[in-house]
């Protein structure tokens, strides 16, 4: 393939070399053309120096013959002029012996006739003209003006002789040239004859090889299409087998605990009917199974990324030594505790109960893998994620965290543990040690929070899982106060309005309400609920779903609070995706209550709306 090319190489050589020759062919004749120029300059200035010498001479013999001075006139302006002129012819003279001798010649001569005249002028001024005329006649100034004429000639033909080589010179590289570029138009012709032919054939041979690319690309698409379809269908069996062990947990979870509060009440009723009233530790077991019920939705909810978060300015360090207590009665005594806090810590902004909560799971857990002894730690400090790390890694936004640790000294987890550790009911525990979603809530709950967490384990050296949560920049929210916060023991005189559609629901909130010592209204619709606060201006608080019919709560309590400005409103669903939740967080200055709660906790939550400034 190489030795084809030569013949391009070639003739591309011989073309450029006889651009090449042209170009300096055309350089040569510009030169050429300059230095005749420059040779008939030349020439004017030699006869225009004659000329001042033969002014001089005609004016002196003018003056001679007549004795008037005004003939003089064109001597002394020759005179003057002639040194000039020299000068001028001295600068043009180029660097030939010859002609510089030639040139020597003319001053010489020209020095002699300038004395000969200067003389005979001054003879005649002195009245001897007699002696003058003999001077004129004796041939000195003839003699020196024939000097000037024939050195004049001779410098004509020296520069006439190098005019004529150059152009001979040009016209025999011009010639060779004209030659040359018969020859390279033949050659070029024969260059690209030889080029069509060899292009020709490799025109056929690359239109071969798109043809086997093209056969070949369309094999490589059939058989990506192939395992497209292979991989959706793997990845489709897998969302069934997740679906499928997710709601097989939840399945299991609901019926034990359902199993528990059914037969419970049913032994209750029997024992009622019976005339018995020991039947409290059943009401508590019930209890308890529906507590557990509502923990297992919030938990389904937090690894859903579903929870409502109420997220405050959070001192990470504060939050870590405040839970010192909780986590001692949660860990046991055998267990030890340590602690490192980062000074200066950054603020993050999250849920403090959520969060607590997560690092409370996180403790269990490891309390869990380590048995009867061992040491938890938990640290705290600030993180930057930069941008290797978060290309690396799904979900993750290069920027500065505060970083919450939990290490423990246990068994560890193998790399196939690890990956599966957020998955919904997944334990390594034994049963009825836990539910597998310890891990998934603390998942939900830190991605929920714009944040990201990590395992880092190996088999006998134990676990350790951080958290980042994105560093808070804005300005501390002022803490809300409280009237009565803490003081169930004042009566209450205040007047509740209650929205909901489901009359259940409507029915067990106002009974509770009743037997917290308020006074009840309620309403089934929005629109109902704003003709009950026309009819009842003493109302304080409202207490609404958020999904109904016509007019949803948030729609119900803007309309309420135009007509009643100083109406507390607080919204109540056990739905996340509603009007007041948006990407799992609280708009601002909303109070929430979700379903289902607890006597007490709506009592707390009642008091703090009502006596919050």
């Amino acid at each position: 393939m190489r030795w084809q090319s030569l013949p391009l190489f070639i003739g591309f050589a011989v073309l450029a070399l006889i651009v090449g020759t042209r170009a300096v062919l055309v350089e040569t004749q510009r030169a050429n053309r300059e230095a005749a120029r420059e040779a008939v300059e030349y020439q004017e200035l030699l006869s225009g120096l004659l000329a001042m010498a033969q002014e001089a001479e005609t004016s002196q013999r003018g003056y001679l013959l007549t004795g008037e001075k005004s003939y003089l006139q064109p001597y002394r302006q020759a005179v003057d002029a002639i040194p000039g002129q020299l000068a001028r012819i001295d600068g043009m003279t180029a660097p030939d012996d010859e002609l510089v001798q030639q040139i020597n010649h003319v001053k010489d001569a020209l020095s002699q006739n300038q004395a000969e005249l200067a003389e005979t002028i001054a003879l005649y001024d002195r009245g001897d003209a007699a002696k003058a005329l003999e001077l004129v006649r004796s041939g000195q100034g003839k003699a020196a003006m024939d000097q000037i004429r024939a050195s004049m000639d001779t410098i004509r033909r020296i520069g006439g002789a190098a005019i004529a080589a150059r152009d001979a010179h040009t016209d025999r590289v011009e010639n060779w040239l004209r030659i040359g570029s018969i020859a390279a138009l033949l050659a070029i012709f024969l260059l690209g004859a030889y080029t069509v032919r060899l292009s020709r054939r490799r025109f056929r041979a690359v239109a071969i090889a798109q043809e086997e690319l093209m056969r070949k690309n369309i094999e490589l698409g059939n058989e990506i299409q192939t395992r497209e379809k292979a991989e959706s269908q793997i990845r489709q069996m897998q969302k069934m087998e997740a679906v499928g062990q997710l709601t097989g947990g939840i399945a299991h979870d609901f019926n034990n605990m359902l199993a528990v509060i059914i037969s419970a009440m049913n032994l209750a009723q029997r024992k009622l009917t019976r005339g018995e009233h020991d039947i409290m530790k059943f009401i508590e077991a019930a209890t308890d199974a529906a507590t557990r019920a509502a923990n297992l939705t919030s938990r389904l909810l937090a690894f859903s990324r579903q929870q409502p978060l109420a997220p405050q300015v959070v001192d990470a360090n504060r939050l870590v030594a405040g839970m010192s207590d909780l986590l001692r009665r949660a860990l046991g005594e055998t267990i030890r505790i340590e602690t490192v806090l980062a000074g200066g810590l950054w603020k993050t902004h999250a849920d403090p109960s959520q969060l607590e909560n997560a690092i409370l799971n996180l403790a269990v857990n490891a309390r869990d893998a380590m048995g009867e002894d061992g040491k938890m730690t938990i640290e705290t400090a600030n993180s930057h994620l930069d941008e290797g790390y978060a290309a690396t890694h799904a979900e993750v936004k290069a920027g500065q965290y505060v970083m919450i640790a939990v290490s423990d000294t246990g068994a560890g987890m193998p790399a196939d543990v690890m990956e599966r550790a957020f998955e919904p009911f997944f334990t390594t525990k034994p049963v009825d040690k836990g539910t597998g979603l310890g891990l998934s809530q603390v998942f939900g709950f830190v991605k929920q929070s714009g944040g990201h967490v990590k395992i880092y384990s190996e088999p006998g050296q134990g676990t350790t899982i951080r958290i980042y949560l994105p560093r808070f920049f804005g300005p501390e929210e002022a803490a809300i106060s409280s009237e009565r916060a803490g003081n169930p023991a004042v009566p209450v005189t205040e007047t509740i309005l209650v929205v909901e559609d489901d009359p259940r629901v409507r029915a067990s909130t106002t009974d509770a309400m009743r037997e917290l010592g308020y006074t009840v209204i309620h309403a089934t619709s929005g629109q109902e609920a704003l003709e009950k606060l026309g009819d009842n201006p003493g109302v304080a608080l409202m207490f609404t779903d958020i999904v109904m019919p016509v007019m949803n709560g948030r729609k119900l309590a803007e309309e309420a609070l135009a007509r009643m400005p100083k109406l507390k409103v607080i919204f109540t669903t056990g739905f996340t995706r509603n009007a007041v939740v948006h990407n799992g967080v609280l708009d601002h200055d909303v109070h929430f209550l979700a379903k289902p709660f607890t006597i007490e906790q709506l009592a707390a939550k009642l008091r703090d709306v009502l006596d919050a400034k």
